[in-house]
Formats: C-alpha cells, structure tokens, sequence
C-alpha cells in the first residue's frame, strides 16, 4: 500500500504529464486537421502561416506573464486557469468559418497554453518533496514529448471518424475534464493535509521582475533558453525537409519514423530527472548533482556535428534520436535548477521569462536558418546545433551563482 507521500507524489506526477501532453496535442490539432479544414475554408497557405503566428506571438508572450500569475495565485488554480482557458479555445475553433476566426482562436489558445510549463514547475515545487524534484518534472516535461507521439495516430483516428470541428471540440473537453480531476485531486490534497507542499513565502509582485532582470543567475538561464531554443526548433521544423530533400526519403516513410526522436525526448525527461535525484541522494550535493547530468547531456550533443557527413538515413535518424534523447536530460534538469535556486515564489517567473526569450530568439533565427539552408547547406547549422549545448553548459558550470536567491 502506497503512503501518502507516494500517492501524492504519482498522482500529481501523473496529472502534470497529462497537462503538458494535452498542451502540446493541441496544438498539433490544427496541423493534422490542415489539408481539410483547407479544402473546406479555402484557406491559403499564406493565411495559414499568419494564423500560426498569432499563436506564437501570445504564447511568447504569456509565458512570462503566465509565469508570474502561477507565481502569485500559486499552481492549483494558476493551472487549473491555463489549462481550461486554451481548453477553451481548443473547442472554439470548431465554430471558424474564416481565417480570422482561426487567427483570433490561435491567438487565445497561446495565452493559456503560456502558463502551462511554468505552472508544472510551480506544482512540483508546491506538492513534491525536494529530493524528487529533477524526476518529478521529468515525468511533467515528457508529457510534451508523449503528447508527440500520439497525437498523430489518435487525431488521425478521431478524424477518420468524424469531422475536424468534432476532433476540436474533443480535444477541448479533455482539457475541461482534466481540469475537474486536478481541482478535485488538490483539494483533496490541500496545505493541511499534504506533507511535501511547501511554505510558501510572500507572492510575487510585478515589480520584481525588474529586479529578476537584474539577478546574474537569471539572466544565466534566460542567456541558455535564448541560445538552445532556436536548435530544438531548427530539429523539429527542418529534420523532415532535410531526410526528403538530402537523404532522399519519402513524406510517408519520415512520418512513419519521426516519433522516434520524441519518444527517445519522453524518456529522457525520466531518465534525467531520476539520475539527478540519485546522483544527489548519494553526493548530498544538489547543484553537483543537476551539472553532472547536464554535462552528461551535452557530450552527447556533440555526434551532431557529423550529420552533414553521414551517408545512411538510419544513422541519421539514430543521431537525432541521440540528440533528442539529450535534450531531454538537458531540459529536465535545467528547469529543475531554476527551482533549486528560485524557490516556490519566482521559480515559475523565471522559468517564464527563459521560455519568452526562447520564443523570440526562435522566431529571429529560424527563418535565417532557411537563408542559410537555401544559399549555402545544411552543415553550418549541424555545427551550431552540435556545439551549442557544450557552450552552454560551460556557461552554466562557471557563471551560475551557488544558493538561493530571491532576485533581489
């Protein structure tokens, strides 16, 4: 029989992978559900493309402003909004009939879907014990990537069975019933009744962003999400293109092993956050513990630098499964060292912040990425990606303060 503390600790686990799979399945309705909603609305592929920039410009901006919101009014209610509020605007999709209503829908479901990753953190702060931190948000974070892997096969399944207003409308209500079960399952679970919550000091105010914007170890983390966002974004935005055009394989086969990578993601996020938690549970040492595995990450970065050389699609595509797989231990722990060293009341601010600036850096280079692609090859772009991840832990392992620290 589980003890409560185990009980609180899967449950909340659990509830946070489905939030974050949630998240990024709906986002990936409207790609799949494309080729008819474009045969049904006539709408072109330059409409399509503003459409998705309004979910990018909101998002990019509500993951700060989310972050501070989850920080102020705390995780259960800060993601019980998030996630019924983009839940919402899942489901409101299915009443388009034009490319504003797309845009407009697009734009709200970034404003909640901005709280999502920065309430995950908060929660695993509020409710699980220090020493489970790193697995605990493994395990919130691989949602992400499991939501990849499905959402392909169960939209394409719902689809085949219905319409894309209906496959809109289910992937609402999900989010709706997810968020009964997590202000049900927390209340049952309050302050007073749960041992790992933790004291929570005085909430966050808006001012205190600017003095975040003044702590060294936060702008270390916002410099780090600003450099690496862009390559994860360059995988997932390019790596199709790149096997079709330079490997010479076909649309249908890449789709049939692109979740590969994401899987190798989900169970990196897992396997990173419990080798943090073992490596501190023997050294005593909890920054010593998050470095050793993010160092482990970045070495195994590095086999991306010979992309451009290899001749074999398999190769390849076991090369950015590897590269994956090491992001996932890389973000894991990374995301886990915010918490460290902000605590309860800024953790999810800065996590915010990290993830706006992310956002930008990503939405400035990638479309240089496709200058460089189209004027020169893909090689400078496998050295970037290959030796950014080693650049930015030795920026971390040397430049990040010891302690906690209030932003102040």
């Amino acid at each position: 029989m589980k003890t409560p503390k185990r009980r609180i600790f899967w449950l909340i686990s659990l509830m946070l992978l489905l939030a974050t799979a949630l998240s990024f399945m709906d986002r990936q309705v409207l790609s799949i559900s494309i080729i008819r909603i474009k045969d049904d609305l006539h709408i072109t592929d330059t409409e399509y493309g503003f459409i998705n920039s309004g979910f990018l410009i909101s998002y990019a901006i509500m993951f700060t402003l989310g972050g501070v919101l989850i920080d102020r009014y705390g995780s259960r209610l800060g993601l019980a909004f998030s996630v019924g509020f983009w839940s919402l605007a899942t489901a409101l999709h299915a009443l388009s009939t034009n490319t504003f209503h797309f845009g407009a829908f697009r734009f709200l479901l970034g404003v909640g879907e901005g709280g999502c990753f920065p309430g995950a953190i908060k929660a695993v702060i509020e409710w699980i014990p220090s020493h489970k931190h790193a697995i605990a948000n493994g395990i919130a974070i691989g949602g992400s990537a499991i939501g990849a892997v499905v959402a392909v096969p169960l939209c394409a399944f719902i689809l085949s069975h219905t319409n894309w207003r209906m496959l809109f409308l289910i992937s609402g209500a999900l989010g709706i019933i997810w968020v009964l079960f997590w202000l049900r399952l927390t209340n049952k679970y309050s302050k007073e009744q749960n041992p790992a919550t933790k004291s929570v000091a005085s909430p966050l105010k808006l001012s205190d962003l600017i003095h975040l914007l003044k702590n060294k170890n936060a702008l270390l983390f916002i410099l780090i999400r600003f450099l690496l966002d862009p390559i994860f974004y360059f995988y997932m935005f390019w790596i199709p293109k790149y096997l079709n055009e330079s490997k010479g394989l076909s649309l249908d086969y890449i789709g049939n092993i692109l979740w590969i990578p994401f899987l190798a993601l989900g169970i990196a996020n897992i396997i990173g956050g419990w080798l943090s938690d073992q490596i501190q549970k023997k050294t005593g040492n909890t920054s010593q513990a998050r470095k050793i595995a993010m160092g482990i990450a970045a070495v195994l970065t590095l086999p991306v630098l010979s992309v451009g050389m290899l001749n074999t699609s398999l190769i390849v595509m076991f090369v950015m499964s590897l590269a994956f797989f090491a992001h996932g231990i890389w973000i894991t722990n990374y995301i886990t060292s915010i918490g460290d060293i902000f605590g309860a009341t800024k953790s999810s601010t800065v996590v915010g912040l990290s993830g706006t600036a992310g956002a930008v850096s990503s939405m400035v280079i990638n479309p240089l990425m496709g200058v460089v692609i189209t004027n020169y090859t893909y090689a400078p772009l496998w050295i970037y990606s290959g030796i950014m991840y080693p650049i930015a832990f030795l920026i971390f392992l040397f430049f990040l303060r010891e302690g906690i620290h209030t932003g102040k």
